[in-house]
């Protein structure tokens, strides 16, 4: 019988607080606590956010521990995000999760928060199949985008990235153009359901091959708004689902634009995406279109595993407790992380 192995995952890089239990490959429990207080000032205040993970840690940890039905003295190991992302919020997790595996006399391993969003896929599901290697990747979020082509769980070579603003925060972005409340990326989705993606017309930037920029296009949005309100005041209320529509449609066609041009480049059909913005409708349909177009066999996540959750970094935990890849304690919480650099 295969040995058990219960591995809690903390994950605080952005505004989240959130505790899993994994027993191997599958997760146990996945709990997260959102922070309201940012919706109000339109982004993550990276001070609050600290200040909220320090009253959320404690309390979703034991639930995620009760939830999985296990006592704390059965973990294996406990796995916490080292980042990238917010300093302060990424050292409440860090301290927390130190101060956990010191108590209980188990492993620490760090884990890179971006190779976790990839490594998602290996969360056993009954309904989502594992990506073999090699893959490609697309991670969106709204602090990231890149093609990440995966070899193996911990090789992994960026093929090409944004050179200004991430996918999700172009999102977010419009959305404020259009006077919607923060994070504006899932309202958009849900008016561009609803609108059509041809209405308007907006210019996609001219870059490499496999990069992609998103700055142009957020000032042409933003011009074209501006031009339009002149003409007639209420323009976004009369037209809004059509906007929305056009701009998801326009995002979205880069992106796949850019997936094209990497399995051309280096024939790999297995295509993955990860990240909170492969929550967004457009881009599941387009993905399941390019299976039957091109041949294409696409990995897409469930909803919970898409923005930043735990059992991401619990998942990731156990690949590296199976080859004893565990971290010192003097290990410290790092801002800037790659998806290529391993601990």
């Amino acid at each position: 019988m295969e040995k058990q192995v219960y591995i809690l995952g903390i994950e605080s890089s952005c505004d989240d607080t959130s505790a899993s239990v994994t027993c191997n490959a599958k997760v146990l429990s996945n709990v997260v606590a959102n922070q309201e207080i940012h919706a109000k000032y339109g982004g993550v205040v990276p001070e609050l956010a600290s200040r909220a993970h320090q009253q959320n840690i404690v309390p979703v940890v034991q639930q995620a521990i009760a939830q999985a039905n296990i006592s704390k003295e059965q973990l294996c190991a406990i796995a916490f995000t080292r980042g990238p992302g917010l300093m302060g919020s990424l050292l409440v997790g860090t301290s927390f999760a130190k101060s956990l595996a010191l108590g209980l006399k188990v492993p620490l391993i760090d884990v890179n928060h971006m190779q976790a969003h990839i490594l998602s896929h290996f969360i056993e599901e009954k309904t989502h199949k594992t990506p073999p290697f090699p893959f490609i990747c697309l991670t969106i979020s709204g602090g990231h985008t890149q093609i990440v082509k995966v070899t193996n769980h911990f090789k992994m070579e960026v093929l090409g990235e944004t050179i200004d603003d991430a996918v999700g925060e172009a999102f977010d972005k419009s959305a404020k153009i259009l006077g919607l409340p923060y994070p504006g990326g899932p309202l958009i989705d849900k008016y561009a359901q609803l609108g059509n993606p041809k209405a308007f017309a907006f210019t996609k930037p001219k870059v490499g091959d496999l990069d992609f920029s998103f700055s142009g296009l957020k000032t042409g949005i933003l011009y074209f708004i501006q031009k339009q309100i002149k003409i007639n005041p209420n323009f976004i209320k009369e037209n809004l689902n059509d906007i929305c529509a056009s701009i998801q449609y326009t995002i979205v066609e880069i992106l796949m634009d850019k997936l094209k041009n990497a399995v051309k480049q280096t024939g790999i059909k297995q295509i993955a995406i990860a990240g909170g913005v492969s929550a967004n409708s457009e881009i599941r349909n387009r993905l399941h279109l390019a299976e039957k177009h091109f041949g294409w066999t696409t990995y897409i996540p469930k909803f919970e595993y898409t923005t930043d959750n735990a059992a991401m970094i619990a998942i990731t935990g156990y690949l590296k407790f199976l080859t004893n890849n565990y971290s010192d304690v003097s290990i410290t919480a790092k801002a800037r992380l790659k998806v290529t650099e391993n601990s």
